[in-house]
């Protein structure tokens, strides 16, 4: 399973939701993390450029307060991302 924003069920932005509706309906904190993350690059066919923290792939990366395998929905309060190795919010 991975997780994906073309389903339009709710306004664009607020997707990061899904992680908890992903836990409340039995998956681990890990798993949907994975499902955002190596899994969906996997089904896109970009394992090998996105997904993971690893020299050479895009650096993508958001940091939350708090552990996000012990309260999910803390992924849906965002304070920093890097994008392609950019602060684009966040210090």
């Amino acid at each position: 399973m991975a997780f994906g924003t073309d389903a339009a069920v709710y306004p664009h932005g607020d997707n990061a939701g899904q992680f908890a509706k992903m836990v409340e309906w039995g998956m681990k904190p890990v798993d949907a993390i994975r499902a955002a993350t190596i899994d969906a690059a996997d089904l896109m066919g970009w394992k090998d450029r996105v997904g993971e923290l690893t020299a050479g792939h895009y650096a993508d990366v958001i940091a939350v307060s708090g552990d996000p395998l012990a309260d999910v929905r803390g992924l849906e309060r965002v304070p920093f991302v890097m994008k392609g190795g950019e602060v684009v919010k966040g210090e």
